[in-house]
């Protein structure tokens, strides 16, 4: 019985385990496309601003 058990622990702590690393991994995803979101929208406010700075009229 105590076999059994413990095999079925350690099998259901590594089901655990593999779904917590996925959970992290699409944590990390999202946070670097937002990440590189921001960058992008912070050179076109640049661009933006520098365009409007040597502008001709």
């Amino acid at each position: 019985m105590q076999n059994k058990f413990s095999k079925l622990f350690i099998a259901f702590s590594i089901l655990l385990t593999l779904n917590s690393c996925e959970v992290i991994g699409g944590i990390f995803k999202a946070g670097m496309g937002v990440g590189i979101f921001i960058v992008i929208a912070v050179i076109a406010v640049i661009l933006f601003i520098i365009s409007r700075f040597f502008k001709k009229d």
